[in-house]
């Protein structure tokens, strides 16, 4: 009998251990999917690859279509002749000696280190162009240092690119070719950042009116006079396409598939936003007239103002969801499965008044339902979703996802309330859905337990049959595996039973380390890889296969 069940590992591509800061599409994203291969995984589960802006998060992109350009992979432009060792080692992107690294870091307690300033106003993009100050950074090899990546990355693949230049003839043809294939979005992105970086970095809605307004001549003026720097962004996405390709055709390749991560809305300081203003809502000066959010909730006591522009969506339904087939079928060329954040957005979506500091006085407005979905189907095929459905949900949202048929979200650190009877608990879950024991939005399984209550604490030592807190970690994850849902995927930090220091973010909050954890060299093994397999076995989640030293069972 053919199984239906799966499980995956959730890590950012940004998480990767790498030599130059960050994680990127280099040899280090190879090791981990033959890791994932060897743990008997199905899925690699990731956040976001767009270009990220204010606040450095993966769901506030510059613009939905593009790809970041700090994943790039310097050590392979290395050997295409881009750059030189020399090059990339002087940059001073090396924040630690590989040799070196210990698997341990100096910050034992993520929650001591949020503190760092800002000057962006909100993640959206409002605000002066900066980036957060943590006091980690390059000092902690465990953290992105996102404001070195950003000085000292980009003169690199500046470099790279006039490079490039003197060696295009051997490449003029694949070049022109993806030119072509992404005219549909790709030149608007391009002069959207080429703009960005001549006004200073600030917001669209700040530039002079005719550009700000796309005007015919200012736009035709702004083509000639940006036409290097226009060159030097569509470069960087021809390499992130590339490099990406090459990617998941190995990871395809060897079995595994890839679940990618789109968020609901776009940023408002986006390309998305200033080259389709009549797909928002917008005044005649393209200032929102209400932003995103939600409203009060177990993460924020204010709800969260997400500050993301809200869509026109009688427009949209005239064009035919024209704009939303092209985003998907784009995100189906990088993924194959697609999870979308805030799935009930689509059932009703909460209306904050643009000016707003909060999110309690918004209001519910109707969306497009699956009348969006029923012509994305009609147009791509039948393609696998992952609906989103955490936080407060009505009987209407409840019907749209159970009619969708896609499957839904659990999970299992949501359910040990004392009370009893969660939802979220593994008895209470439904085949159709995909069960995490977290999300990149909540603690880590350990961070969880030792700030949870007392009654919380018994209730999971109870439910999960262990007899204390060192045991969380890996009892959670058994709770999910057994699961009857369909797929189980497990953040990679709960396997590695870390604590808070490793979480990825705290919603409704800007800097700290939001979105800098990442892996460090040796800090997951073959051993480890065999433990998951094992695991994944048991509850009928992989084959018997082999162990990770390839000997049999």
């Amino acid at each position: 009998m053919k199984r239906s069940r799966a499980a995956g590992i959730l890590l950012p591509i940004t998480s990767l251990p790498s030599r130059y800061g960050i994680g990127t599409m280099g040899k280090e994203a190879y090791a981990f999917a033959d890791f994932l291969k060897k743990a008997g995984q199905t899925y690699w589960q990731i956040l976001p690859v767009g270009p990220t802006s204010y606040g450095d998060s993966p769901y506030q992109s510059f613009s939905t279509f593009a790809g970041n350009p700090y994943m790039i992979d310097l050590e392979t432009l290395i050997e295409e002749g881009l750059l030189t060792q020399k090059d990339c080692d002087k940059a001073g992107l090396e924040p630690y000696n590989a040799k070196k690294a210990s698997g341990k870091s100096k910050v034992k307690d993520a929650a001591a280190k949020t503190t760092g300033k800002i000057e962006a106003k909100n993640e959206a993009g409002s605000g002066k162009k900066s980036y957060p100050i943590t006091g980690i950074g390059a000092k902690d090899p465990m953290y992105v240092d996102y404001a070195l990546q950003y000085t000292h990355r980009y003169p690199l693949l500046k470099l790279a690119y006039a490079n490039f230049l003197e060696q295009k003839k051997d490449q003029e043809k694949s070049y022109k070719e993806y030119l072509k294939k992404q005219a549909g979005w790709l030149p608007d992105y391009a002069l959207f950042m080429a703009l960005k970086d001549e006004n200073g970095g600030i917001p669209f809605t700040e530039w002079e009116m005719p550009i700000r307004l796309r005007k015919r001549k200012a736009l035709a003026d702004a083509k000639k006079r940006l036409a290097k720097e226009v060159g030097f962004y569509e470069f960087l996405q021809y390499k992130f396409s590339e490099q990406w390709a090459r990617l998941k055709c190995y990871i395809n390749g060897i079995g595994l598939r890839i679940i990618g991560d789109i968020p609901i809305y776009v940023a408002a300081d986006s390309a998305d936003v200033w080259a389709n203003p009549g797909l928002f809502q917008l005044d005649d000066q393209c200032i929102p007239k209400a932003v995103a959010g939600v409203p009060p909730d177990y993460f924020s006591a204010t709800g969260q103002l997400w500050g993301n522009p809200l869509y026109d969506w009688p427009t949209h339904e005239k064009t035919g969801f024209s704009w939303w087939i092209s985003r998907m079928r784009h995100c189906y060329e990088l993924y194959d499965m697609v999870r979308i954040d805030h799935f009930r957005g689509f059932d009703e979506y909460y209306a904050v008044p643009y000016g707003h500091k909060t999110a309690e006085l918004g209001e519910w407005e109707p969306g497009p339902g699956l009348r969006l979905f029923d012509a994305i189907k009609k147009e791509l095929g039948p393609r696998d979703v992952i609906a989103e459905d955490l936080g407060f949900m009505t009987k209407t949202v409840e019907r749209m996802v159970k009619k969708s048929g896609f499957p839904n979200m659990k999970i299992v650190l949501f359910g040990f309330s004392p009370e009893g009877d969660s939802g979220y608990l593994a008895h209470n879950h439904e085949r159709n859905c995909v069960v995490y024991t977290g999300t990149h939005d909540n603690d880590t399984a350990v961070g969880y337990y030792k700030r949870a209550s007392r009654k919380e604490k018994a209730f999971a030592r109870d439910y999960l049959g262990i007899k204390n807190g060192r045991e969380f970690a890996v009892g959670a994850i058994r709770s999910a595996l057994s699961s009857v849902a369909d797929t189980a995927v497990i953040p990679m930090q709960d396997y590695l039973e870390l604590g808070n220091e490793a979480r990825l973010n705290m919603p409704a909050t800007l800097g700290g380390i939001n979105w800098q954890w990442r892996l460090l060299p040796g800090q997951y093994s073959d051993e480890l890889a065999d433990r998951i397999r094992r695991m994944c076995f048991v509850y009928a989640r992989c084959d018997d296969g082999n162990l990770a030293d390839g000997s049999a069972k």
